[in-house]
């Protein structure tokens, strides 16, 4: 959506004027003073139903703020007013002209748990702002509806100017208060959402070492440890016995060593650390069980935390397409475009993937949207799979 496109106020095709560029009212009633007139004797309906919506929500919600129902229930009117305010837009939009883009939605399902929800809904200034709305209209929603009823039987020939008049001060309302959230409102949510989800991942980082460790090289060193004291009783008494158990805690060791290594891979590879994206991704790919192409197309490194999340983003796509993807082969792409990193994956196996089908793509999505980045991915049933990834591009601080 093109900037012009998502202002507030926006305005296609003559219906859509603003209030400063409307054509001047006629005499005469044409199809856009019927319009208004209809949009001006809807308001006291509008205005009514609204009212008894907030006056009724804040009320109840006030006095059972005392009980642990009070503010999830006030939680709930805000959301449901947010559909009053939809429809609202709707209305402006087909009757007066005024074009206003949708708010985002609250970023709520991204992630959290229920106190976090709870508590974006009841700061939504969405939800607050269009309970002000529906407060206040109701004088305006009796005052414009007795204006015009009077004006269609007493003031007919100025009737154009009055609805004009008071139409345009509905526009105003619509755009001060109907509008979308100003762009720091919304980074501000998305930024809230953004935190609960790299914590969480952070901790399902940290479970996910904690427990490598302790099923995989803890375990071998604590049999090696055991299997070293039993060769240190052994030694003297049965020398043949000895040497096959440090035979055999070699072989421990090594295992352990080579466990290690993966976690720290893992972790954070040092071909990374030491050669770059181009390398790592190279090496990872060496590893897959479907031959892969890796091209990258970066004339320096970008930061190192970005370029992190790129080596285990396209990891994880690999294994992917190693797992369930039955390719034949795979082509790994890498290039910046102005302030962005480009990743693609693709493959000709039997496609259909889906970001709702499995954990893994919703993830990789999460973990990307929380660096203001984003992940597509295209796999129509049959293939072949593309998977496009955009991060934000960072020079590296040496």
């Amino acid at each position: 959506m093109t900037a012009s496109a998502s202002a507030a106020g926006r305005t296609e095709g003559s219906d859509r004027l603003p209030a400063d560029r409307l054509p001047p009212a006629r005499v005469a009633l044409d199809a856009r003073t019927w319009k208004e007139i209809s949009h001006l004797l809807l308001n006291l309906p509008m205005a009514v139903f609204g009212f008894t919506y907030v006056f009724t929500a804040v009320l109840v919600s006030g006095v059972l703020t005392l009980t642990v129902i009070g503010l999830p229930l006030l939680a709930v009117c805000l959301l449901g007013a947010r559909q009053l305010g939809k429809l609202e837009r709707f209305r402006s939009r087909a009757l007066l002209g005024v074009w206003v883009d949708e708010p985002s939605p609250l970023p709520i399902a991204r992630g959290g748990g229920v106190l976090q929800r709870l508590w974006l809904a009841l700061k939504d200034p969405v939800g607050w702002r269009t309970l002000l709305y529906d407060l206040i209209r109701l004088p305006w929603g009796i005052l414009t509806f007795c204006t015009v009823l009077v004006s269609l039987f007493v003031l007919w020939p100025v009737l154009p100017f009055i609805a004009r008049g008071l139409s345009n001060v509905d526009r105003a309302m619509v755009r001060g208060l109907l509008s979308p959230s100003d762009e720091l409102e919304r980074r501000i949510a998305e930024l809230e959402s953004d935190r609960g989800v790299v914590v969480d991942t952070a901790a399902a980082d940290l479970r996910r070492i904690e427990r490598d460790l302790h099923d995989g090289a803890q375990a071998r060193l604590v049999n090696l440890a055991m299997g070293l004291g039993l060769a240190k009783e052994k030694l003297l008494e049965d020398p043949d016995s000895a040497a096959a158990m440090v035979e055999e805690a070699h072989g421990e060791v090594k295992l352990a060593l080579q466990e290690l290594r993966d976690l720290a891979r893992g972790i954070h590879p040092a071909v990374l650390t030491d050669r770059g994206l181009d390398a790592a991704l190279s090496s990872v790919a060496s590893r897959c069980t479907v031959p892969v192409k890796v091209t990258a197309d970066l004339p320096t490194r970008p930061a190192a935390a970005i370029e992190g999340i790129a080596y285990f983003t396209v990891s994880e796509l690999l294994q992917n397409i190693s797992k369930h993807s039955g390719a034949h082969s795979a082509a790994v792409d890498v290039w910046r475009n102005e302030d962005r990193l480009l990743i693609q994956v693709r493959d000709d196996g039997r496609g259909g993937a889906r970001l709702e089908s499995g954990s893994g793509m919703r993830g990789l999505a999460e973990r990307l949207g929380a660096v203001d980045g984003l992940f597509l991915v295209d796999s129509p049933a049959g293939g072949p799979t593309v998977v496009t990834a955009e991060l934000p591009w960072r020079d590296r601080q040496e």
